[in-house]
């Protein structure tokens, strides 16, 4: 789908969607229960749907209402057939580790863009704790065995939700686990998610201070009535919308909140939008914009968002930590150097830094490269200049269904399928 937007003032209230990651995480967490527990106020999109799908694949029996799915967990079965996990990176991840416990082969098979993502690090992981996984003509499969546990250690540089996977697992190590990584974790915030998420189903999972070590406590699943929290991620483009082009009033956000993407009401701030954060309200402001220096190591999503507001920036931002954004579902780093090149704006890219030289971009032909944060990122510096189409525009379902029909709500001038 091609979607066109002219020049728009985006100014109105919305109410952020439920947080995609904690979405998936308190579905794991349940399925791993014995008993029944709520998912409360669930994000719905493609991501979540896969986690669902994969989960009910393996006996895990999931009654959904649009605000409450209500999970019966604890009892898996063999799959019957392949497990497709899509675009999902966090289905395919932890469904990995949880077929560890799941009786017969478990084969999961992801979309041809995920089979393009790291998982080498999490099947070393397994294959150290004796678990048979491999990797068959770009499906992950992983063959029934006792899980003892056990020591591992891993590399925390790639991706956080390798240590979520074996996390989910501590609990139900015959002999307990122990997980060391060997190098910082990056996207630090994501693992703390992980850890309080368990934490609400009965799991106090023992961390070192640095998250470089952890250790399971031998507790029990509990089933629980989990309410998932505004997504901050998301939330990015609603605030970056008003900071770039009118403003706009964004609730259903914890400002208490360990997402790492939180910090982006510092980074507009920063950058000289008028930034309000009140316990119901949340609001950005459009003002004159200046360049800045940031590092996204524990916030790598938000390199879309705030590139593309450091377009608009007269004078130089640089980005640091953005490494694994080349590894996100498109490689961020050439999408953003392409597009803002496509819009008149000097990108210039190293190993770990980008380097964006704002001023006044032009409208241009936007390929998303089937990532919906680069195509979500790109319709709001659409709206700010004009004359943009961005290619690939359904991608937005991954993490945001009505993502298009929230931002003509906001006074976006939408054109579908032009």
């Amino acid at each position: 789908m091609r979607v066109r937007i002219d020049k728009s003032k985006l100014q109105g209230k919305v109410i952020v969607p439920p947080s995609k990651s904690y979405t998936i995480r308190s579905l794991m967490c349940a399925a791993l229960t014995k008993g029944k527990s709520s998912i409360i106020n669930p994000l719905i999109s493609d991501d979540t749907e896969a986690a669902g799908e994969a989960l009910e694949k393996v006996g895990i029996k999931i009654d959904k209402n649009n605000d409450r799915w209500e999970v019966t967990g604890g009892r898996f079965h063999a799959p019957e057939g392949d497990i497709y996990c899509r675009d999902s990176a966090a289905t395919l991840r932890f469904m990995t580790a949880l077929s560890c416990i799941i009786p017969g082969k478990c084969r999961l098979v992801p979309s041809p863009a995920l089979a393009k993502r790291p998982i080498e690090p999490l099947i070393t992981a397994l294959n150290t704790l004796k678990i048979k996984c491999y990797i068959e003509d770009s499906a992950i499969v992983v063959d029934e065995s006792k899980f003892w546990g056990g020591n591992v250690s891993m590399t925390g540089d790639v991706s956080s939700q390798f240590v979520s996977a074996l996390l989910f697992l501590c609990p139900l190590a015959e002999v307990g686990l122990n997980i060391r990584l060997t190098t910082p974790p990056e996207s630090a915030p994501y693992i703390e998610m992980t850890l309080g998420c368990l934490k609400e189903f009965g799991i106090d999972i023992i961390a070192s201070p640095t998250l470089q070590f952890f250790t399971s406590d031998f507790r029990k699943y509990k089933p629980a009535d989990y309410k998932v929290e505004g997504d901050w991620s998301t939330a990015s483009y609603l605030l970056a919308a008003g900071a770039m082009t009118g403003r706009t009033e964004v609730t259903g956000l914890n400002l208490n909140s360990i997402q790492g993407d939180r910090v982006i009401i510092n980074l507009l701030s920063k950058m000289g939008a008028s930034v309000s954060a009140k316990k119901e309200i949340t609001t950005a402001a459009n003002s004159k914009l200046k360049p800045i220096r940031a590092d996204l190591t524990d916030c790598i999503d938000l390199l879309p968002t705030i590139a593309v507001v450091a377009a608009l920036a007269n004078g130089q931002s640089r980005f640091y930590g953005i490494r694994r954004a080349r590894f996100k579902e498109s490689n961020r780093v050439t999408a953003i150097k392409e597009g803002l090149g496509k819009m008149q704006v000097e990108v210039t890219e190293d190993d770990d830094m980008l380097t964006i030289n704002g001023g006044k971009p032009v409208g241009a032909t936007i390929d998303s490269f089937g990532d919906h944060r680069i195509a979500m990122a790109f319709s709001l510096l659409g709206a700010a200049v004009g004359d943009t189409v961005i290619e690939g525009a359904e991608c937005v379902s991954k993490t945001y269904t009505h993502f298009w029909q929230t931002l003509e709500s906001l006074g976006a001038k939408v054109g579908k399928n032009v």
